[in-house]
């Protein structure tokens, strides 16, 4: 610290206190992009990757990509403010993973789950809960409108009432009774829906002391360079990290 001697308007000197050091800037949050398969293996993997970096650049974070699951332990997922699940498929934490991510969790962190994040973990309940739905079934990629349920949330704020794209569109099984839902897709703009009027494709919810975003897009590598959907991705990311 410094002090610092001032003369007064009569010319009279006297020392000023210490000043205080400037503050350190605040760390940047870090994301951890987690993109392990052990079912089929999406080729916009990359992309996505890609697109999460270029977001934490422009929105300071700093993201972290992975498929290992030995990421998940106590120690290791503390250092990450919310976790990715980035087109991950079928049976990919053990036992102990498991118990390590309901901790994190639970610890008041966040989860974002893009496209077939609802494709995993079918024999574990709590994170049935968590990611809000599982995957019952697609028809093929097709067109088709995305309607906005909901604009206030940072996952949909600014997006077009009405938002037509291409995109592979789940039918869901199990779905959590607590959502709120964002938007959904309009099934008499496409074939092979079964939800009927309302059919979700994005939500949130707290749960378990966490935070948790989910988006039914992002099945194609073309999505992650479409700047609505860049838009959206970072507003569930936004959302989970607590901004």
């Amino acid at each position: 610290m410094k002090t610092i001697s001032l003369l007064t308007a009569a010319g009279v000197a006297f020392t000023a206190g210490p000043t205080a050091p400037p503050a350190a800037p605040a760390a940047k949050p870090a994301v951890l992009v987690f993109h392990k398969t052990a079912g089929y293996q999406h080729a916009s993997i990359p992309a996505g990757i890609q697109a999460i970096q270029d977001l934490g650049q422009e929105h300071r974070f700093t993201v972290e990509a992975t498929a290992d699951a030995g990421f998940f332990t106590p120690g290791q997922l503390k250092r990450y403010r919310a976790i990715v699940f980035l087109n991950t498929t079928h049976d990919v934490l053990d036992d102990v993973q498991q118990a390590a991510f309901e901790q994190y969790i639970r610890a008041g962190h966040g989860f974002v789950g893009v496209h077939a994040a609802t494709d995993t973990e079918f024999d574990w309940p709590w994170y049935n809960g968590l990611v809000g739905a599982y995957f019952a079934n697609h028809p093929k990629v097709q067109p088709a409108t995305v309607r906005i349920t909901d604009a206030r949330h940072p996952a949909t704020a600014g997006l077009p009432a009405a938002w037509p794209r291409t995109d592979e569109w789940y039918n869901f099984r199990n779905l959590a009774p607590d959502l709120h839902v964002l938007a959904t897709v309009d099934e008499t703009s496409y074939s092979g829906g079964t939800h009927g009027a309302e059919h979700p494709i994005a939500w949130y919810h707290a749960y378990d002391g966490g935070r948790a975003f989910y988006t039914g897009l992002g099945h194609t590598p073309e999505s992650y360079a479409e700047p609505t959907f860049r838009q959206h991705l970072w507003g569930g990311i936004q959302y989970a990290i607590g901004r």
